[in-house]
């Protein structure tokens, strides 16, 4: 019996922040776990661009990956996103390449078009929304400064200035399945919450893929990642009932803005239309013993012809992130 998943495995870290925590207690959440997953194998370690959520201590995404890369030795360290719209392809390139002549040969740089936020949020931010409309000219323009060749004469970004951070494309539709093929770069779908068209954009990214123009250098292939969420623990029905604790979250997230929801609330929404469709955002979900979780990550890599799997630890509980970590651990 295999203990461990038949494909590389990684980790999407939301820096979640408890209620009545300090959001230093948040990070150093983060940086306990990445230790773990740096000493046990995992490929990479992401985080992601949100901003005025106070759950959520990624706002900073560049300033947590040098924290975390600081605190690491070998897992690969990045962004699954940056929101680039919300920022100058010079700047992110700056900060990528400060982080890579830090960390070299660890920092991944994963691009989404999304603001990351709401719309009052995104014009504090300065942005109208027709930012994402020129989303893939602005990552031609980044992987410019990153490469070498600047599209714009004059204009270089140091540090930066041909570090080759690898870009990645995210995404939960067909057009960054469309523009990851079409740039012959590696695509992550974020199916642990937008599983709808998880197998529909797997196939048109492989069957799109143009290696001849690839950001990434001759000789490249598709490198697609699903991504999912996960509890694992030796006893199966504690992570089950971890997982319906963070199901439960998440309905109060969604659906309790402005509003205090009761446990009667919350177990009544799980049936309604409502709590259904959060719940069908969690569709990619396993939890269970580390035989049954194993046993689903194959399978669900398998359905898509996945190259990678980035893992969402979902479990509220420290402890039970911990023990997934170490139970589907590439390495012992």
């Amino acid at each position: 019996m295999s203990t461990t998943a038949s494909r590389p495995l990684s980790l999407l870290d939301l820096a979640r922040v408890h209620s009545g925590e300090p959001i230093a207690e948040g990070i150093a959440r983060s940086r306990r776990l990445a230790q773990t997953a740096d000493s046990r194998g995992y490929t990479r370690l992401w985080f992601a661009e949100h901003h005025n959520m106070p759950h959520v201590a990624s706002s900073a995404t560049s300033l947590l990956i040098q924290h975390i890369a600081a605190a690491t030795e070998n897992i690969r360290v990045g962004a699954g996103g940056i929101m680039l719209p919300n920022h100058s392809p010079l700047v992110i390139a700056e900060q990528f390449g400060t982080l890579e002549t830090l960390f070299p040969g660890r920092i991944d740089l994963g691009l989404g078009r999304a603001p990351g936020t709401d719309g009052v949020t995104m014009r504090a931010l300065r942005r109208d929304g027709t930012e994402a409309d020129h989303f893939q000219s602005d990552v031609m323009e980044l992987n410019g400064y990153l490469a070498g060749y600047s599209r714009i004469p004059g204009v270089n970004a140091f540090p930066g200035h041909r570090t080759d951070v690898p870009l990645h494309i995210l995404g939960s539709s067909l057009f960054g399945a469309q523009l990851a093929a079409q740039l012959g770069v590696p695509y992550a779908f974020a199916s642990h919450f937008a599983p709808q068209m998880l197998t529909q954009a797997a196939e048109t990214y492989r069957e799109q893929f143009d290696s001849s123009k690839s950001l990434a250098g001759p000789g490249s292939k598709p490198h697609f990642i699903a991504a999912a969420n996960v509890i694992a623990h030796d006893d199966g029905d504690y992570a089950r009932e971890q997982q319906r604790q963070a199901e439960d979250s998440w309905i109060r997230t969604m659906l309790g803005r402005n509003k205090q929801l009761s446990d009667d609330d919350v177990t009544q929404l799980r049936d309604h239309p409502a709590g259904q469709q959060v719940l069908g955002m969690l569709s990619r979900t396993v939890s269970g013993t580390q035989k049954e979780v194993v046993d689903w990550l194959d399978a669900f890599g398998d359905g898509v012809q996945a190259d990678e799997i980035m893992l969402v630890n979902l479990a509220p509980s420290e402890e039970a992130q911990q023990r997934t970590l170490e139970l589907l651990a590439p390495t012992g």
